[in-house]
């Protein structure tokens, strides 16, 4: 006879830990692993040891430090698009100001949080990953890329990378671009939220780019904003 909390319960998000320190390991499966929400599957001590065991084990999100011995994060979750093409990878560094995050998130990373995050944000983060929806924050993430994404001397005028896209979407993507979230952008151009919406799926699927993350990454090296303007304010294209 079962009783009123046998119910299927949703299953635990298998997480694993790649880091090269190992109180850094631990302290990351110390507060995950009380959780039931997460299983800590393994623990890897550096990039070819994390692919070669998330090769083994399927976990469904591998929390990957950026900077380690023998393969580096970067090119660890180039290789687990690959060996795991399920898996989703969620970036640490020490440095909010990392130039390897941004090659995590082009190599196909879900999101980064600096190591110093709290318990509270590492969970949330592993969960939004989980989901398959981007963890950076849209002023993070255009900080990062300002710092060190370089864009092409001469700016395409077509924007070769997003030759399909209507007026109204390249203003879209350059307000992404610029930081805006998705309600400032609906107030910007006196739009709704859902309209917006709407207007980001299509330029994700026009750019070939999973998430906000690459989008972002897309226009700064289509040349649709340069780093020493990305924080102004400039005039939009006609709609």
């Amino acid at each position: 006879m079962t009783g009123p909390d046998d119910g299927a319960r949703p299953r635990a998000i298998r997480v694993l830990i790649a880091d090269d320190q190992p109180l850094v390991r631990r302290g990351l499966s110390l507060i995950l692993s009380p959780d039931p929400a997460f299983e800590v599957v393994g623990e890897a001590e550096n990039g070819a040891q994390a692919v070669a065991l998330a090769g083994r084990l399927r976990p469904d999100v591998v929390v990957m430090d950026i900077r380690m011995p023998v393969l580096d994060g970067v090119a660890a979750t180039a290789e687990l698009a690959s060996v795991v093409p399920g898996c989703r990878v969620l970036a640490l560094s020490t440095f909010d100001m990392d130039e390897y995050v941004v090659g995590a998130l082009r190599a196909g990373a879900y999101g980064f949080l600096p190591k110093d995050s709290s318990p509270e944000d590492l969970s949330a983060a592993i969960r939004t990953v989980h989901d398959g929806e981007a963890v950076v924050a849209p002023r993070l993430l255009t900080r990062l890329i300002s710092a060190y994404v370089t864009a092409p001397r001469e700016p395409r005028p077509s924007f070769t990378a997003g030759a399909e896209l209507t007026p109204r979407e390249v203003e879209v993507w350059h307000l992404m671009a610029k930081g805006l979230d998705n309600a400032a952008i609906s107030r910007d151009l006196d739009i709704s939220v859902s309209t917006v919406k709407n207007y980001i799926t299509s330029i994700f699927d026009k750019l070939s780019v999973r998430d906000r993350a690459q989008a972002v990454i897309a226009a700064y090296e289509s040349g649709l904003v340069t780093a020493g303007t990305a924080g102004a304010t400039t005039g939009r294209p006609g709609a």
